[in-house]
């Protein structure tokens, strides 16, 4: 028998050989963490750490195979590029999942990349430095002659307009030259009002076009200024939400000035509203018609999405563009308080405003562009002036934002919730009040301070089962494989699947595979018995808890129009009811359904 002795070197050599295999894969680990990570793939380095560095020794000599694993490294890796390995490998794992919608004709989920502009950000919310602290102080005494000035003005120029329309019944027809000359006095006290604020001289550009050549003026809309202004110099018709006039002695000014009311919400309204701007707009006898089509009030450093109607009847148009340089106070009227964003108005030594009228637009020479083209001309006119950027954002992210805003959480960044509702509109064809009740949702399931929804808290509010199935419906929102969704990840899902053209009916016939018997209701038994081919296992308070989320009347059943409202609410839910309808016997329409989703 041989001596141990002779096999020494041997063991020592295949030591020595192990030993310079573990430095020489520390040496690539440590090269892949310290080397630009564009230059060292993520891939290439989990390779030549997995493979082996030297030949492996033969199989009679297993015990002489060392595997080099260091966790340190790996995990450092992870984190150098912002994912934690938790995250790496969940998001690994969702690639597996399928798409739980599928069976509604739903090839996939995309949602476009948000942008992190905010339109209707004042950048001086608060008051900051000792400049602005000792103007306001210097101007305090100021402001309570300015104020003074205000009121009166305010209250003569309301007397004048009650004046103006005192026996005046026949508001569709212009009104009379006499009426007219009174509203000189009101327009005066505008101007007063303007200097009150502190607009004490206003800096213009180029001239208005005549009546008869552009009868419609459409400009930026920043502040409440403006329209004081306009009324001031133009004395134009405006359009207006119907809101304002019960506003008091604004209601009764605006009404002078023969506004077209519009409820932005009702569809025959905003008709009846581009019949008024095109019958007014063509009859030189009424003044021009002023409007501002992004609908709302922004900061003036981004130009958001146009409305229609100023460009549907057609005339040509004369863009204006309205200014507020400024250093220390932000005059937009964003997301800032009436009272506040006046009390700053009134304790500033001069506040700056330019006004600038562009070159008219109109239609082609064919008459035949629509008018979404002829908006788009308009709006880059007036963004291109402005030297701004142009978003798709509308008054519905104005609606996201205040929603988000008066919630208790603690946002760190209310903007994360708009979502360019413009663009939306015509992706989705959802309504800014939809995007709202969806807003409503997503907030119950306590995001957190960045807008982020957990897969917990998802399951939570739609009384889930932590299951595979359910897993699914929250993959198929977490586009980016990150293991939390957002407000528009949310969104778009929800959308998606409520739009599909298959959706009512498979809500129908959910309906119907879910009742019993002769009953036209849903039982608590048949309901469990129904989603458990989607989420097996389940007891008697989970499926209580989803019951309950149906029956909305807490009677004890669920009606059809109970189950209908709730999935309309809730579109995701449909998921769950997808087995019963795949593997039923349905009607004959449904069975063409059946053949189309499968």
């Amino acid at each position: 028998m041989p001596s141990i002795a002779l096999y020494e070197p041997i063991v020592n050599i295949c030591f020595s050989l192990s030993y310079l295999q573990k430095l020489a894969c520390s040496f690539i680990s440590l090269t892949a963490t310290l080397l630009p990570q564009e230059k060292t793939p993520t891939l290439m380095a989990d390779q030549d750490l997995t493979s082996p560095f030297l030949s492996p020794p033969p199989s009679d000599h297993p015990h002489l195979i060392l595997t080099i694993q260091d966790d340190t490294d790996t995990e450092s890796h992870h984190n150098h590029n912002g994912i934690h390995t938790h995250q790496s490998t969940s998001a690994d794992h969702h690639h597996h999942f399928r798409n739980p919608f599928a069976f509604l004709g739903s090839d996939g989920l995309t949602v476009p990349v948000s942008i992190t502009a905010d339109p209707f950000r004042n950048h001086t919310l608060e008051i900051t430095g000792i400049y602005e602290w000792l103007k306001i102080g210097i101007c305090l005494p100021i402001a309570l002659v300015r104020l003074v000035l205000f009121g009166v003005s305010l209250l003569i120029g309301f007397l004048a307009t009650k004046l103006a329309l005192q026996g005046w019944k026949d508001k569709k027809s212009p009104m009379p030259r006499w009426r007219c000359r009174i509203m000189w006095i009101t327009r005066v006290c505008t101007r007063c009002i303007l200097f009150a604020f502190g607009y004490h001289w206003i800096r213009h550009k180029g001239k208005p076009a005549p009546r008869d050549i552009a009868p419609i003026v459409v400009s930026n809309h920043v502040s409440f200024i403006e329209p004081i202004f306009f009324f001031y110099e133009l004395f134009p018709t405006i359009v207006a939400s119907e809101s304002h006039d019960s506003l008091p002695f604004v209601g009764t000014i605006i009404r002078a000035m023969q506004v077209i009311y519009v409820n932005r919400f009702s569809a025959s309204s905003r008709k009846h509203a581009v019949s008024e701007i095109k019958r007014k707009a063509s009859c030189g006898r009424f003044p021009r018609v002023l409007l501002f089509p992004e609908g709302t009030t922004t900061n003036g450093r981004y130009l958001i999405s146009f409305e229609l109607g100023a460009f549907i009847p057609g005339f040509t148009i004369q863009p204006v563009v309205v200014r507020y340089p400024h250093v220390h106070f932000d005059q937009s009227w964003g997301h800032i308080s009436l009272a506040k964003l006046m009390f700053r108005m009134f304790t500033q030594f001069h506040n700056f405003m330019e006004v600038e009228y562009l070159s008219v637009v109109s239609l082609f020479d064919n008459k035949k562009e629509s008018a979404t083209r002829f908006s788009e001309r308009t709006s880059h006119a007036i963004a291109t002036a402005l030297n701004v950027v142009q978003t798709s954002h509308s008054y519905g992210d104005l609606m996201l934002l205040m929603k988000a805003s008066q919630s208790k959480l603690k946002l760190e960044q209310p903007s994360v919730y708009m979502v360019e509702m413009a663009s939306v509109k015509s992706l989705l064809h959802i309504s800014s009040i939809e995007a709202v009740d969806f807003l409503d949702k997503f907030l119950s399931m306590n995001p957190d301070p960045r807008g982020h929804v957990h897969y917990h808290d998802f399951l939570r509010v739609l009384r889930l089962k932590d299951c595979s199935y359910s897993e699914e419906i929250f993959a198929f929102m977490d586009v980016e494989r990150n293991g939390v969704i957002t407000f528009k990840q949310f969104l778009f899902g929800s959308a998606h699947v409520v739009k599909r053209p298959l959706f009512r009916r498979a809500c129908e016939l959910a309906f119907s595979e879910c009742v019993s018997g002769e009953n036209d209701y849903v039982s608590e038994q048949k309901f469990g018995e129904s989603i458990g081919h989607a989420i097996p296992d389940l007891n008697e308070d989970e499926v209580r808890g989803l019951f309950n989320l149906f029956d909305s009347d807490n009677d004890g059943r669920i009606s059809r129009e109970d189950f209908l409202t709730c999935l309309r609410k809730n579109p995701l839910l449909i998921a769950v009811f997808s087995p019963c309808l795949l593997n039923k016997d349905i009607s004959e329409d449904g069975n063409r359904l059946v053949e189309e989703i499968v």
